[in-house]
């Protein structure tokens, strides 16, 4: 067929050509405009994240320096001028920690919620993750020093200052930027070998707190974590 005849044939059928060439422009601008969707949702949810992180990162920021203060006050307790003076100081410090665990339930909620707790509020059903268990176990501490007496102050602040260290490694783990999944299931979703020695150490300290402050009522112990166990 000669170049002619083709287009005379082209010419015969221009509405058909046109159609073809308004549909193969159409599924173009439906594919790019597809793609560019997908890079804007990626795009927005990066923003998120990140007005999320730098959110949580101050709050960790806030919590790395109150227990450095009570690590510290423990340290320093028999300096208090008298008891009126340490009373002050530590319930401040106190105010501070309980704080701090209720503003990190913004970004740490309870695990497995649906499991215990059903007829509390829901910001408390479940069990305290670790990094909120750490700054828990330090309050309960401080709350049960005095000034004289009891436990040497660097015993305390030793106790603390590994609160502390079990909190700066889960706040590490939470802002670690491979992870890709929104802040909530970021945090759920780590490891289960991670999750189970997180819950391990939390456990220890509290169990040290028990033997350290015979007496104190803590939370309930905590129920084993059937998921991990059946993924190991």
């Amino acid at each position: 067929m000669s170049m002619s005849e083709i287009l005379a044939l082209l010419r015969e059928h221009l509405d058909v050509v046109i159609a073809i060439g308004s549909a193969l422009v159409a599924l173009v601008s439906a594919f790019a405009a597809r793609t560019e969707t997908r890079r804007q949702r990626r795009l927005q949810t990066e923003r998120l994240r990140q007005s999320i992180d730098a959110a949580s990162l101050e709050w960790g920021n806030h919590a790395i320096d109150a227990l450095g203060r009570a690590a510290m006050f423990a340290r320093t307790r028999h300096l208090q001028a008298n008891d009126a003076t340490f009373a002050g100081g530590k319930t401040s410090l106190l105010i501070g920690l309980s704080a701090l665990v209720e503003r990190g339930r913004m970004f740490f909620p309870n695990l497995n919620a649906d499991n215990k707790g059903a007829d509390k509020d829901g910001a408390y059903r479940g069990h305290r993750p670790p990094i909120l268990d750490a700054i828990m176990w330090a309050y309960f501490e401080l709350d049960a020093m005095h000034r004289e007496g009891g436990p040497t102050g660097d015993n305390s602040a030793e106790f603390i200052e590994d609160c502390r260290r079990l909190m700066v490694s889960e706040l590490q783990a939470h802002l670690d930027p491979r992870r890709l999944d929104k802040v909530v299931e970021r945090y759920d979703d780590q490891t289960q070998a991670n999750r189970r020695d997180a819950i391990d150490r939390a456990t220890a300290l509290k169990a040290r707190l028990e033997t350290r402050r015979p007496g104190l009522v803590l939370d309930a112990p905590r129920a084993p974590d059937t998921q991990s166990e059946t993924m190991q």
